[in-house]
């Protein structure tokens, strides 16, 4: 989060990136590890732009981080997230990602990371 933002306005921001599925399931991805671009586009299967745009919505927010490697781009959680973020993904874990979609989004991530382009995480 930028550095003029109080705490309240922080978890305002936080809570206002959780409410979309489709961003809550791109964090269920990375919170397995940085994952490319194109594999969360495969698993969310909503399309390049649509993928791009949830992930740029999470970045401006300071949800995720993203390395460039070669031509790719490669999405991580921030190395060090701010306690307000860290203690809702905690949250997040202990009570959604346990849910059906989550998990079938992680078993498509395991088929798809060994078939399609783009670096394997490290």
């Amino acid at each position: 989060m930028p550095a003029t933002r109080n705490n309240s306005e922080q978890v305002v921001a936080i809570y206002k990136c959780l409410c979309d599925v489709k961003r809550l399931r791109i964090l269920n991805l990375l919170r397995i590890g940085p994952q490319c671009v194109c594999h969360i586009e495969q698993v969310l299967g909503i399309g390049a732009v649509r993928t791009s745009q949830q992930l740029a919505y999470l970045r401006r927010h300071a949800m995720v981080e993203v390395e460039v490697r070669g031509t790719w781009r490669v999405y991580a959680l921030p190395a060090e997230p701010g306690p307000e973020l860290a203690a809702n993904l905690a949250c997040l874990q202990d009570c959604i990602f346990r849910g059906k979609v989550f998990q079938d989004d992680l078993a498509r991530l395991g088929k798809i990371r060994s078939s399609q382009c783009g670096p394997h995480p490290v």
